[in-house]
């Protein structure tokens, strides 16, 4: 079975954030085993290097980074991305971090850069998101009707 992990700083605040990301990750377990790993999130001067030094530990197969430098994908992009990428390796790790992003050394560790736009998105919604669209790419590769 195909294994997706999702590394990200901060815990969720609100339950309708936690009751989605829940529901989304019970629907992955058709596709495949699905981790969330919550970082702390450091307050204060430092904060960026401190998650970034946190989440390179995490670091597991190919790794794609939500960044707002990254390239804008569309969902059959990111299915193929993903797809391409299990190729390379048996896992896959989403990071998401802090409200100041993550370091140059987690983005260099990354073989995607993902952005979701030009917009500015709070890291909790953001994890929501990114779980129904990682849902949506299994869905759009098996060829469900879940992405239409």
């Amino acid at each position: 079975m195909k294994k997706v992990n999702l590394v990200c700083v901060g815990k969720i605040k609100e339950k309708f954030l936690a009751d989605g990301i829940a529901e989304y990750a019970k629907r992955l377990t058709r596709f495949c085993d699905f981790t969330v790993t919550e970082l702390a999130d450091v307050a204060g001067e430092g904060e960026v290097k401190k998650e970034s030094d946190a989440i390179l530990s995490r670091l597991r197969g190919f790794v794609i980074v939500c960044d707002i430098g990254g390239k804008t994908l569309s969902s059959p992009e990111l299915s193929a991305a993903m797809e391409n990428a299990y190729l390379r390796a048996p896992e896959i790790t989403f990071v998401i971090g802090g409200s100041e992003g993550v370091d140059h050394p987690v983005r260099a560790k990354a073989g995607l850069r993902n952005s979701f736009g030009r917009g500015t998105f709070p890291p909790q919604p953001k994890r929501l998101m990114l779980t129904e669209q990682i849902y949506r790419a299994f869905n759009i590769a098996a060829g469900t009707p879940y992405h239409k």
